[in-house]
């Protein structure tokens, strides 16, 4: 294992690596050594990046409503597209869901007993 930090500096080209049992050291600028290796850090972090704003992006569009059995993603945009919020849902009666293109009684029930209950 090899971790690599940037220095006090923190400019790019004075790292040290830092190896379990060893001293701290500095590798060449142009070494194809340090190359490779901030490279490796560098793909690490990009996938680490890439993978958690997919995860944080997933969750802002996740909300209580997924949780009814029956909406799926089209019955769900279009009560948040007429209520405005999760909120506003949640203090609306059975009528005013019932308002809503495409929600049945029973699904307006679903929905009302589910914050209601």
């Amino acid at each position: 294992i090899i971790a690599i930090s940037k220095g006090p500096e923190r400019n790019a080209g004075k790292e040290f690596y830092h190896v379990l049992g060893r001293e701290s050291f500095a590798l060449p600028y142009q070494s194809p050594i340090a190359f490779y290796l901030q490279n490796l850090r560098d793909e690490a972090h990009r996938f680490a990046i890439g993978t958690h704003r997919k995860k944080r992006a997933k969750s802002i569009y996740k909300s209580q409503i997924d949780e009814i059995e029956g909406i799926g993603a089209k019955r769900k945009r279009d009560l948040l597209n007429f209520f405005g919020s999760v909120e506003q849902i949640k203090e609306a009666g059975l009528q005013d869901i019932m308002k809503v293109a495409g929600i049945s009684k029973k699904t307006a029930e679903k929905i009302y007993n589910y914050f209601h209950n």
